[in-house]
């Protein structure tokens, strides 16, 4: 009977740290806040060897941070000419990656792409004053790597959702759209159309950015055929998309496919709506 009591506690001790690690919600750290102080100093010894000028936001699940620093070129810059870089720094060493890099960071709603919750979702830009890529991604906790991962990466960036880079001789539309469907999950719905005239016929691309229901994978399908119109519909209907997740619905793209009187604002948030992520813009830690 002793036996089996100490291998009851000894069980208890190990699963209890895993127990209250899966109620461990997501949260954004105050910069003014005794309480943390702690991951606040933690965050900055991890990165301290690195190139940044300010740490702007902090967020923690379980035992990672995820964690946004400033550069900026001189002490004399303006603020909106400061890039950004997106880290994971484990609260249980002092191990830390580069997640991505770029501008104008804009954080979104909480999205919720798979059944592990809704997670911090952006866009950002990839530079100022230049032809400029706007980019989408998510982040989540991976629970084998103890660390943050961003979704749909792909030479360094995430999901490609709008371009002022136009190729001449040719016109590119685009619209996009973040959906969410009737199981309470989201995706990216992406339209892109180059149209280049006379010379040959036009291109439609339909690309939708979800999680596989069977692996939890970040997946990229391409879309053809009646998927591909029945995307189109639904990216330009603007009462489909998620709040601040879309753009383009009021252009010549989705003028093809819904009349302007029917694209109706949102009036109601959808159905998966969690939550916003939105650090305050007074919190820094320089």
């Amino acid at each position: 009977m002793k036996a089996a009591t100490l291998t009851l506690i000894t069980l208890f001790l190990l699963i209890a740290p895993y127990l209250s690690a899966q109620q461990d919600p997501f949260r954004w750290m105050d910069f003014h806040a005794s309480k943390d102080q702690d991951i606040v100093a933690w965050v900055t010894r991890s990165l301290v060897i690195d190139d940044w000028t300010a740490i702007r936001e902090i967020g923690v699940q379980y035992d990672a941070a995820l964690v946004v620093t400033t550069k900026r070129t001189r002490p004399d810059a303006p603020a909106n000419g400061d890039t950004f870089t997106i880290w994971t720094v484990s609260l249980t060493s002092h191990d830390h990656a580069r997640l991505l890099m770029g501008v104008n960071l804009r954080w979104l709603d909480f999205m919720q792409f798979g059944d592990n919750g809704p997670e911090p979702a952006a866009l950002y830009d990839s530079c100022r004053e230049c032809a400029v890529e706007t980019y989408f991604t998510t982040f989540h906790y991976v629970v084998k790597n103890h660390a943050w991962s961003a979704r749909w990466m792909r030479n360094g960036q995430g999901v490609p959702v709008w371009s002022t880079n136009t190729p001449t001789g040719m016109t590119w539309t685009q619209a996009y759209a973040g959906l969410a469907e009737p199981n309470g999950h989201a995706l990216m719905g992406t339209w892109n159309r180059f149209d280049y005239g006379p010379q040959k016929p036009v291109d439609d691309f339909l690309f939708v950015y979800d999680l596989d229901p069977n692996s939890g994978l970040e997946r990229t399908r391409r879309l053809s055929g009646a998927e591909a119109e029945a995307l189109k519909e639904r990216i330009c209907r603007v009462q489909d998309a998620l709040p601040g997740v879309a753009r383009g619905q009021d252009g010549p793209l989705c003028q093809t496919v819904i009349p302007k009187a029917e694209r109706r604002p949102v009036t109601t948030p959808p159905t998966n709506a969690q939550g916003k992520s939105t650090p305050p813009g007074k919190k820094r830690h320089n």
